[in-house]
């Protein structure tokens, strides 16, 4: 009878264990979504924030108001 009791106890814990770990498996799947997101939002930004600054620079200004004057 004892050994009975000792195998559904630690069926139980098997079970239990097995359902704490899909939970963790499923919530680090989901921070990862969410941070490859937030990474994604900031490479955009960052390319949008380069190419500003390129189109700002002194050199490109300059050389497309001298392309005004040649025409």
């Amino acid at each position: 009878m004892d050994m009975n009791v000792l195998i559904t106890l630690l069926t139980i814990a098997v079970v239990l264990l097995s359902i704490v770990i899909v939970a963790l498996l499923v919530t680090m799947t989901i921070v990862l979504v969410k941070v490859h997101r937030v990474i994604n939002s900031i490479n955009a930004t960052m390319q949008h924030v380069a190419l500003a600054s390129e189109w700002l620079s002194p050199v490109k200004v300059i050389g497309h108001i001298a392309k005004l004057f040649r025409k």
